[in-house]
């Protein structure tokens, strides 16, 4: 499957493929922004194609992938299970409770969840 254009819950948007191209720094955010622009304004980007050091907040990975989304306004959800993550850091936790809060950057647990969130 590759990344495709789906409508969820009245939204287009770009549903990336969990076995496609790692997201390793600012530029592969930039590709997916490039990749949805015209056509929608969320990626769902599964949590299997984040490079690990994502979920290291001291490195400033997540910090930039995330702000590039922001600056070009589209929004961004992480999909999938972060638990093992959260587990080890109490910084991603607070910074994920944070993210939920908002409109622009999300980390939801599947779809479905991503579908209430649209609606």
């Amino acid at each position: 499957m590759a990344d495709r254009v789906v409508e969820r819950a009245g939204v287009l948007v770009l549903v990336c493929d969990p076995d496609g191209a790692p997201v390793a720094g600012p530029q592969d955010a930039l590709d997916l922004i490039g990749a949805s622009y015209g056509a929608t304004d969320v990626v769902a980007l599964p949590v299997a194609r984040l490079d690990p050091r994502f979920f290291t907040l001291s490195n400033g990975l997540a910090g930039e992938i995330m702000q590039k989304f922001v600056n070009y306004r589209v929004r961004l959800a992480v999909v999938g299970d972060v638990s093992a993550h959260v587990a080890t850091s109490n910084a991603l936790r607070d910074l994920i409770i944070e993210s939920n809060r908002g409109k622009q950057i999300w980390f939801v647990d599947d779809l479905a969840a991503l579908d209430a969130r649209l609606t």
